[in-house]
């Protein structure tokens, strides 16, 4: 094996112009799917980061029913809600557990008026973690024990004509189904760059939506965030366990269309990535082939020396895997490298992007690319096993010459 090993490596560097252009497409190829895994990871952390921050919670705890009702917002009224806040903060990952009441609604200012997604909370648990809360453009805010006060999004201020300290009619149902309206105050408006998303969320205080729904001291969901959007997998099973006779479920679950949007997105980078490697391989398979119409009489010698068929073409196979080994090494490399430079220099500046959708919103206005070690590996584990499987086809070719003709090619 060794003798093979070093055969090998000196018929590498017998043609090193050769081995250095298969080498540089290796690197080359390594490098830009690397990165662009990179790209793609760091802009999903971005998009569900800040979609948890917006759509309430990483997870979700309703009353039993909820689930199959969620596209109608119903008033279930969810029993002992402080008992789920008190399970869910006992785990090491929750960050906060934030009582709320989201139901559907509609608001009115003059003749104009917009269907919206009603969203009661408690101001003081989840101004730290909201993005809205975060992204206050004009006024303020809310505030504990707040009476008929409203924080709209831009979009809906913009359609609405409306603007810090106008008045506006909200209108929802009971949980009796009774018709309820209330006349608010806008203390607030936020813009988080999705015109679409602003003009359908609007935020009111607990206790204030108790009243309107006649909810009195009930809350109908409990949104848990935690501290890494990646321990929803493993979060989620254990609360269910905890929290028998209640619905648990991933943010996610509840906004399949934004879930639905995702999937076409991995779906388009994934064709991307795919593009690459073949790009890579068709390189390889090329420069392999020219190597064993360039090697032919050698071919033919170490034949009638006795070396057999598939000893030719393991020898082959034996430099294909070397070429993707030091390439994948060489790239596995420099592509960290280039991650860490794009990071430490600030990340990737996306504000020209601004407006452009509310996918775009979500990324913000700067993306740090982002990777683990083993998805490196992974990376560099499949060129090197493309790099043996370009070679396989011309190792064959080369195992299947015969000595006496491979001996008279020119």
């Amino acid at each position: 094996m060794f003798k093979s090993l070093k055969m090998a490596w000196r018929n590498m560097w017998r043609n090193w112009r050769r081995t250095a252009i298969a080498l540089v497409a290796i690197v080359l190829g390594l490098v830009l799917l690397i990165f662009f895994d990179g790209f793609i990871q760091g802009s999903d952390q971005a998009i569900f980061g800040n979609a948890v921050k917006i759509y309430g919670g990483n997870l979700q705890v309703h009353a039993p029913g909820y689930r199959d009702k969620v596209r109608r917002l119903p008033l279930l009224p969810l029993a002992d809600a402080d008992a789920v806040v008190a399970a869910a903060t006992a785990r090491p990952e929750v960050v906060a557990a934030a009582k709320r009441i989201n139901t559907g609604g509609v608001v009115l200012s003059g003749d104009k008026s917009l269907p919206v997604t009603i969203t009661a909370v408690e101001p003081a648990v989840e101004a730290p973690l909201s993005l809205q809360a975060a992204s206050i453009a004009e006024g303020r805010y809310l505030m504990e024990e707040e009476g008929d006060a409203i924080l709209i999004g831009r979009g809906l201020a913009d359609r609405l004509g409306l603007k810090v300290g106008d008045r506006t009619t909200l209108l929802g149902h009971s949980k009796h189904a009774t018709l309820r309206q209330r006349t608010m105050t806008v203390v607030g408006i936020y813009d988080v760059g999705a015109p679409d998303l602003e003009k359908s969320m609007v935020f009111i205080t607990l206790p204030e939506a108790q009243s309107l729904y006649n909810l009195r001291d009930q809350v109908t969901e409990v949104a848990i965030m935690l501290e890494d959007v990646n321990q929803e997998v493993a979060v989620l099973p254990n609360l269910q366990q905890a929290l028998t006779g209640y619905e648990v479920d991933s943010w996610k679950t509840l906004k399949p269309e934004f879930t639905e949007t995702m999937s076409t997105k991995s779906t388009f980078t994934n064709l991307i990535g795919l593009i690459v490697v073949m790009i890579a391989s068709i390189g390889i398979l090329n420069l392999q082939l020219m190597a064993v119409f360039e090697r032919t009489r050698e071919m033919g010698v170490l034949a009638a020396m006795g070396m057999k068929g598939r000893q030719i073409m393991g020898l082959f196979l034996l430099e294909g895997t070397l070429i993707g080994l030091i390439g994948a090494v060489v790239g596995c490399l420099l592509a960290v490298g280039l991650l860490a430079a794009v990071t430490a220099a600030g990340g990737i500046d996306l504000s020209f992007a601004a407006g452009m959708g509310d996918i775009m919103a979500l990324l913000g206005n700067r993306l740090y690319p982002a990777t683990t070690p083993a998805s490196v590996l992974v990376r560099g584990g499949i060129v090197v096993v493309i790099a043996a499987l370009a070679s396989l086809y011309p190792a064959w070719q080369a195992s299947r010459k015969e000595p006496a003709a491979a001996l008279h090619h020119v």
